[in-house]
């Protein structure tokens, strides 16, 4: 049984039940949700337990090169989720397939994956930022915020199954510093827990983690932090690419950007670099950023009070 204080083991949670042999007309597997005090299931967790199922379904060891999602209802943490996997294309290098998350019959993530065979061909990258600090000389989530006596600030700084490290002060309280924000945002994270040797996992495991702090370039460029009385945040889909192996266990740094935001939607896109500078994954997400009209309202409450309603508040409308 796991420690009421200790992060959730991916590996357990990326297992899910069923071996694609129970079948309609799709590959059906079973995936779970940890207990935990929110009501609504992380986006990460579903999109990972999404291409867990996709990639039981390829044979001859295609990794997952790429995912298209959307988001289209909030999941129930209460309930189980059950996943179908259609097998749309196994071609001579390809594998393409389809997964709906669903729950109460009804999709709440509707996802294509793309796998290919291992192959040779042009070689390039951009390169990672320098001058990032070390992840071992920054804060960890523990030391911001573990000290609020409420139980979703205990998760967030004890339970979540990745290490986080902000390179510029987190959003969790305050406005970004300086009077020019800028739409960037950068982190070390990397899984509390050693992972298997498995390439598949990890990829998985990875995409778990791409939909941490990925709308937070959005807020840094117009100076909002989550405690921002009367906003609401909520991904609506989600887009990842692994350019090549990824070891999750490892530290990655998680670079971000907002190009643009408008309509009340704002666009996120993330890379992902080893500490050597390999970029591994590129990812990109466009999210609800609904605001009050009033920006200048005032935070009211205390510290504990604020950070749980922005949680709340985001957890309600993923």
């Amino acid at each position: 049984m796991t420690d009421p204080e200790s992060p959730e083991s991916l590996v357990e949670l990326l297992d899910l039940d069923g071996d694609g042999h129970v079948r309609t007309s799709e590959d059906i597997f079973i995936g779970h949700t940890p207990a935990q005090s929110r009501d609504r299931v992380f986006g990460g967790q579903v999109i990972a337990q999404s291409v867990i199922a996709a990639t039981r379904t390829v044979e001859g060891g295609r990794p997952i090169h790429s995912l298209h999602g959307y988001f289209l209802r909030p999941g129930d943490v209460h309930l189980p989720i059950t996943f179908g996997v259609e097998r749309l294309r196994d071609g001579r290098s390809f594998s393409a397939r389809r997964v709906h998350a669903y729950q109460k019959g009804q999709p709440i993530l509707s996802m294509i994956a793309s796998f290919q065979e291992p192959a040779e061909g042009l070689e390039h990258q951009i390169e990672m930022p320098s001058g990032i600090p070390a992840p071992e000389d920054l804060p960890t989530t523990a030391e911001l915020i573990g000290k609020i006596n409420h139980p979703i600030a205990r998760e967030w700084a004890y339970k979540r199954p990745f290490d986080i490290r902000y390179i510029e002060p987190p959003l969790y309280f305050e406005p970004p510093a300086g009077v020019g924000q800028t739409a960037t945002n950068a982190l070390w994270m990397k899984t509390f827990e050693q992972l298997p040797d498995d390439p598949a996992l990890h990829r998985a495991a990875l995409a778990y983690g791409s939909d941490y702090t990925l709308l937070e370039s959005v807020l840094r460029r117009h100076g909002l932090p989550w405690i921002t009385p009367g906003m609401n945040v909520a991904s609506l889909d989600h887009a990842m690419w692994w350019h090549r192996d990824v070891k999750v266990d490892d530290w990655l740094l998680y670079v971000q950007e907002s190009p643009s935001s408008s309509g009340a939607r704002g666009l996120g896109q993330g890379r992902f670099f080893t500490r050597d500078g390999v970029l591994v994954a590129s990812v990109a997400q466009e999210g609800m950023v609904r605001v009050p009209s009033d920006r200048k309202s005032k935070f009211v409450g205390g510290v504990q009070s604020r950070i749980m309603r922005a949680a709340i508040k985001r957890d309600q409308h993923r």
